[in-house]
């Protein structure tokens, strides 16, 4: 047995801990770069604090999904503040670009140079800038995780910018802060979190530390993802999301994803689709045609689905059908609500094999395979 595990250099967990930030940038900087989404009026309170502490701030909006030209933007702003540190509060693209701004940050020159894919993929030759990750929604886990995906439009891709040394300094994962996130972005991001909890789990490069966080966190989401979809207020509710979120990033960061992210990155790449609902579309299709091959999966794949319904005797084809009925109680959306037709699935599928989450998936998938799957997710 042989296995890595890495994450943030400190992690906070907590209601109430965001209330900490400025005197953890404090230690890092003087002036920091605020990176939220696009209410940007949400970050004032920050700010006022981290003014408070002594430190001066330049905000950063992220409209949407992150870019390359977006980040090097942040980048610029950054320099020609002076900035030290990087915060970013918000959803999975905020941290994200935080990070990449981070990243970039002290390692100048082409973004090409360092990302995956579309560029050369080589590795940061400096350390980030000190960054510090705060997530307002439940979902993603970027706060642990070592990478940035970041989309290219021009070339309908999206990628990643990857190293280890882009683990943020310090997670700080505050269950209040996801208490505003409204229906939609509850559900698809806390589907994108199972989603993070069940491929790690049942991937071939799963070790006992993901385990043992996947055992911990898939229970939490079946009994708190519907809670906090249909009620926003229910504090249990969204602490259990947090840190299933968190458990997912950790998870991800440590093995390996699979099919529902190797398909969802070039969907992503290829039309404006948000990727928690191109995941959760895309999450029981893949896992019912998982189960199609033999192997050792299938063990791991009924022990997730007592997981999810509480059964111990669960098959994992009551997984699937459990995974598809949450799917339908939190109205996910079809492929084709962001402009997916069947004439983009070869596409897509060729570009899914690709794609290194795919080398994840327990289940070797043909070209055929992945068609059907879109074609089902449509």
């Amino acid at each position: 047995m042989r296995f890595e595990f890495a994450t943030a250099g400190r992690i906070l967990f907590g209601p109430g801990v965001s209330r900490e930030v400025p005197a953890l940038a404090a230690d890092f900087g003087r002036r920091a770069l605020v990176v939220t989404g696009r209410e940007a009026s949400r970050a004032a309170p920050l700010r006022d604090a981290l003014r408070a502490q002594g430190l001066e701030t330049t905000l950063f909006t992220v409209p949407g999904e992150p870019t390359v030209a977006l980040a090097l933007a942040g980048v610029e702003q950054a320099r020609a503040a002076g900035c030290d540190v990087v915060i970013g509060v918000g959803g999975g693209s905020v941290l994200d670009t935080g990070k990449a701004i981070a990243a970039l940050l002290t390692n100048p020159g082409d973004p090409l140079d360092y990302l995956e894919g579309v560029g050369r993929g080589r590795p940061l030759g400096q350390a980030p800038a000190p960054y510090i990750a705060a997530p307002t929604t439940a979902g993603t886990g970027s706060e642990v995780t070592r990478n940035a995906v970041l989309s290219v439009p021009e070339q309908r891709a999206k990628v990643s910018l990857r190293s280890p040394r882009m683990l943020p300094r310090v997670a700080v994962v505050d269950p209040e802060l996801t208490h505003s996130a409204p229906p939609f972005v509850t559900a698809t991001a806390g589907l994108d979190a199972l989603t993070q909890l069940i491929e790690p789990f049942v991937s071939h490069a799963a070790n006992p530390f993901v385990d043992a966080l996947c055992r911990d966190a898939i229970p939490r989401v079946a009994r708190s993802l519907r809670r906090a979809f249909e009620d926003g207020a229910d504090a249990g509710a969204r602490e259990d999301m947090a840190l299933a979120s968190l458990c997912g990033g950790l998870a991800l960061a440590n093995a390996r994803l699979g099919a529902v992210h190797g398909l969802a990155g070039p969907i992503g790449g290829m039309f404006p689709a948000p990727h928690g609902a191109i995941c959760a579309r895309l999450l029981p299709v893949v896992m019912d045609a998982n189960l199609r091959a033999p192997g050792p999966h299938l063990k791991r794949y009924a022990e997730a689905a007592a997981l999810l319904t509480g059964r111990p005797d669960a098959t994992a084809e009551a997984g699937v059908a459990w995974v598809r009925a949450l799917c339908a109680a939190l109205d996910v959306p079809p492929l084709s609500r962001y402009g997916v037709t069947a004439a983009d699935l070869p596409e897509i599928a060729r570009r899914g094999q690709k794609a290194s989450s795919m080398q994840g998936n327990p289940v070797k998938l043909t070209d055929e395979a992945l068609i059907d799957i879109l074609t089902q997710a449509l």
